[in-house]
């Protein structure tokens, strides 16, 4: 009887390895075919992008699906965003999807641009591309042509600025009508400029509007929502660091 088990182990065995066998050999192999061909956005493209539209529509990535031959699958695509001229060194990941389209609304495509290394309120040019792969490994990747867009995006951060007539020299008229841009940092997460200043008066103000705006009633170095002008005593360059958290300033007198 033992030697009966034996050697129906061996025959199920020999059965097991012949069928691997068979599969390995019959099994389907995936080749690149035709990479996709980005078709939307092109290199005429050019938006301001603007936070009061955020959730406005800002365009639209349409591109011809990639084809590989062998057994069906699917496919990946990537689209890839880098600064023009970088030749997709680091580029910066906008989107992966199995659909061969993708909108960016304002705010989305505001984000992948100052991913991308694009500086707020200026326009910059980015390249942008489409990727195919296949499977969960994401093999096989088939880049497609690329076109560069022109995008002028808006900080992530709030927009805040400094208004006042000791601006005058620096946003004109009698300083009260524009503002001059505070710049953010990230790791303090203080704003500051550094600017010539004439003799007069400052108050900060959200998204050059009125409805957000701080003075500092006591002149004690303490923001408050409305409150009164900040005094420049003197004319020169100086240096003001404001933190909006904790609602303190300083002005500082460079020379």
């Amino acid at each position: 009887m033992k030697n009966i088990y034996k050697i129906l182990a061996a025959l199920i065995a020999i059965l097991i390895v012949s069928c691997n066998a068979d599969d390995v050999e019959n099994r389907p192999v995936i080749t690149e075919g035709i990479a996709p061909v980005l078709l939307t956005p092109q290199s005429n493209f050019n938006i301001v992008l603007e936070n009061a539209n955020a959730t406005s529509l800002a365009t639209t990535f349409v591109w011809n699906e990639a084809h590989y031959e062998g057994t069906e699958t699917v496919i990946n695509y990537t689209i890839e965003v880098a600064k023009a001229g970088t030749d997709f060194k680091n580029p910066t990941i906008a989107s992966v999807t199995t659909a061969t389209f993708k909108s960016f609304t304002v705010e989305e495509l505001n984000a992948v641009a100052l991913n991308a290394g694009l500086t707020s309120f200026v326009e910059g040019k980015l390249d942008v591309r489409i990727r195919s792969t296949v499977g969960a490994v994401n093999a096989l990747p088939q880049t497609s042509n690329f076109y560069t867009i022109t995008v002028t995006p808006y900080p992530a951060w709030p927009n805040w600025g400094i208004i006042g007539s000791a601006t005058a020299a620096t946003t004109g008229g009698d300083g009260w009508t524009a503002d001059a841009d505070l710049n953010y940092n990230s790791a303090s997460k203080k704003y500051s400029i550094t600017m010539d200043l004439a003799a007069g008066e400052i108050k900060f103000r959200l998204d050059d509007d009125w409805a957000t705006n701080y003075g500092d009633n006591g002149s004690d170095g303490t923001l408050d929502a409305g409150g009164t002008n900040i005094p420049i005593v003197t004319t020169g360059n100086y240096t003001i660091v404001v933190d909006f958290t904790a609602k303190t300033y300083t002005v500082t007198k460079n020379y």
